[in-house]
């Protein structure tokens, strides 16, 4: 009998795991297990292999170099394994098991609920999880199958696809506020507005980037300190905020259409207004990417490509 036929595929897939996190209780939450049942598992399979493969204390695990070898290799054979899963094109095939996503605030608004139902319906069987965050995270560590960012925001060494085309960023305020304060024609009155500030994800403050819009040429895009007393770190409140007239907000084209639709929100400087990275679906290339994402994936951007065309 070889080693292989004496080790459980599970007990493989819990080890993998615990290399992402860096720890059993994480590993266990992932799969589902108790942490007590991830460390037999481990403790099972290095008296099997005959080796150690993970450096344990009250504080850290960290691998041996016997473990690193073996996880690195483990991965490739899981992504095959992945892979073929994936090309099977039977009905239900490879719908099964716990996706898990990390996305920031917009794109779990204007992607990831409208893509539910559709999901749900093809993949009935498949645990989803949505974490919603604006920080910047890494999504091996964290234990997640794929992420959603803006493309300059995906790490160098992610596969990514696109999901949407270019976005659009512009300066809205509410028809009140405008007819209190005045519209803004060019990017230097707004020093004489009360603009709503943004906290990115790492609590640093965002310079609004707006197109210089000059001429015929290619316009470039300027990062301007704007005047303001409020700062918020979440789209709906800051929407919520410039419709009530607190002042002129800096937002997606996109997230507030139906404001602009509705009227309770204006585009102002709409020649100002600054093309932005597109949505991406981001995951590791060394990881056993779930065969689900694909089916993800094709929902998101086939409700993009129809909502382009309306």
């Amino acid at each position: 009998m070889s080693v292989f036929d004496r080790i459980e595929l599970a007990d493989l897939r819990v080890f993998l795991t615990i290399m992402r996190t860096r720890s059993f209780k994480a590993a266990a939450i992932q799969l589902g297990l108790t942490p007590s049942a991830a460390s037999h598992a481990m403790r099972r399979l290095e008296e099997r292999l005959g080796a150690k493969l993970l450096n344990r204390s009250s504080r850290a695990v960290a691998p041996t170099d016997t473990g690193l070898a073996l996880s690195a290799r483990l991965e490739e054979g899981f992504d095959t394994i992945g892979h073929a899963l994936a090309e099977i094109d039977a009905p239900g095939a490879g719908r099964f098991g716990e996706l898990r996503i990390n996305v920031f605030a917009d794109a779990a608004h204007l992607m990831i609920a409208p893509a539910l139902p559709e999901f749900a319906r093809l993949c009935p069987h498949v645990k989803l999880t949505v974490v919603v965050e604006d920080r910047p995270i890494d999504i091996v560590a964290g234990g997640y199958d794929a992420g959603i960012r803006y493309g300059d925001y995906v790490p160098e060494d992610m596969i990514a696809v696109p999901l949407s085309g270019p976005q659009r960023w512009v300066v809205a305020g509410s028809p009140a506020y405008l007819a209190r304060h005045g519209v803004p024609q060019q990017l230097d009155d707004l020093a004489q507005h009360s603009c709503l500030q943004l906290l990115l994800g790492d609590n640093s403050s965002y310079r609004w980037e707006l197109s210089s819009g000059v001429g015929g040429q290619k316009p470039a895009k300027r990062g301007i300190r704007v005047p303001g007393l409020i700062t918020i770190n979440d789209t709906a409140t800051t929407i919520t905020a410039a419709k009530a007239g607190v002042g002129l907000g800096y937002l997606l084209e996109s997230r507030i259409a139906l404001e602009l639709a509705e009227g309770s929100l204006r585009v102002v400087l709409d020649q100002h207004a600054a093309r932005g990275e597109p949505f991406h679906m981001y995951y590791s290339s060394r990881r056993h990417n779930h065969p689900a994402l694909r089916t993800l994936v094709d929902i998101i951007r086939r409700q993009q490509s129809l909502g382009e065309l309306r």
